[in-house]
C-alpha cells in the first residue's frame, strides 16, 4: 500500500479508533465524569491530525458521553445524580414493557439468542471486567427486547441502557464488594424463565424488581462513597 493510500485511509476511519479507545475508557470511568478532552492532547496520544479526533468527539457526544462547553472546551460527561429519579424511572418502564412484550410474543429463535446472552454475560462476570459485564449486559436486555417486536421500545431502552453503562458499572462494584455478585446472572435466568414460560406477569414483576435492585445498590454506592443532599426516592411497587 503507498503512503497515499495510507493517508487516505487514515483520514478515513482513524477516527474509530480514538472513538472506541475514548468510549471504552469513559465507560469503564478510566477518563472520568467531568475529564477535559482536549484536542491537541489527544491528537498527539493517538498520533493523527486532530481531524479524526474531532470526529470521534462529536460521535461521543451524540452517544451524551461527552459535553462541548460555551468555551467549545470537551468534557466528559457528567453522572448527573440529580436527574437519577426520573432516569431510573423511565428505565423502568422501557424495561418492564419490553420484558412484557417479550414474554408474550417471543418465538424460539428469539429464546435461543437471549439464552446465549445470557451465557456471555454469565462469563463476563467470571472475569470481573466491568466494562465486559456492562456490555455484555446490555446485549442480554436488547435481545429481549428484540424478542418483544417493537422496535420504538426497543430503540428508547438501548438508549437508557447505554446512557446508564457508567452508573452500571459503579452497581457492580457494590454488588461485588457486598458479596452480592449472585444476583447478577440469578436475576438474568430468572427473566430468561419468565419469557420461555410466556409468563408475563412474572416477567413484568422480575423487571422491575431488576430496576430496583440496580436503583438501590447504585444510591447506596453514592452515599457510601460521596455526600450529597439530593433525594432518592424509591420506585412505585410493580402493579
Amino acid at each position: 500500500m503507498s503512503d497515499e493510500s495510507e493517508v487516505k485511509r487514515i483520514r478515513g476511519t482513524g477516527w474509530k479508533n480514538v472513538y472506541e479507545t475514548l468510549r471504552n475508557e469513559i465507560l469503564a470511568l478510566t477518563l472520568p465524569p467531568g475529564q477535559l478532552l482536549d484536542e491537541m492532547t489527544l491528537a498527539e496520544r493517538f498520533d493523527m491530525s486532530r481531524s479524526p479526533v474531532r470526529e470521534a468527539l462529536i460521535r461521543l457526544g451524540a452517544d451524551e458521553l461527552v459535553v462541548t462547553l460555551s468555551n467549545r472546551s470537551t468534557i466528559v460527561a457528567p453522572i448527573e445524580v440529580a436527574t437519577f429519579p426520573k432516569y431510573v424511572e423511565a428505565l423502568d418502564i422501557a424495561q418492564r414493557m419490553n420484558t412484557r412484550l417479550a414474554a408474550a410474543l417471543r418465538t424460539e429463535a428469539d429464546l435461543k439468542i437471549i439464552a446465549k446472552r445470557l451465557k456471555s454475560f454469565e462469563a463476563a462476570v467470571k472475569t470481573g471486567n466491568h466494562l465486559a459485564m456492562s456490555e455484555a449486559n446490555k446485549e442480554f436486555h436488547m435481545a429481549i427486547a428484540h424478542a418483544g417486536k417493537n422496535q420504538y421500545l426497543a430503540s428508547f431502552y438501548e438508549k437508557l441502557l447505554s446512557q446508564g453503562q457508567r452508573m452500571l458499572h459503579l452497581h457492580f462494584e457494590y454488588l461485588e464488594r457486598t458479596h452480592e455478585g449472585y444476583l447478577l446472572t440469578d436475576e438474568h435466568t430468572l427473566m430468561l424463565n419468565a419469557v420461555r414460560d410466556k409468563n408475563v406477569d412474572l416477567a413484568d414483576e422480575l423487571a422491575h424488581a431488576h430496576t430496583r435492585q440496580f436503583q438501590d445498590n447504585f444510591i447506596n454506592f453514592m452515599r457510601e462513597n460521596y455526600t450529597t443532599d439530593v433525594a432518592l426516592g424509591p420506585l412505585r411497587a410493580a402493579e
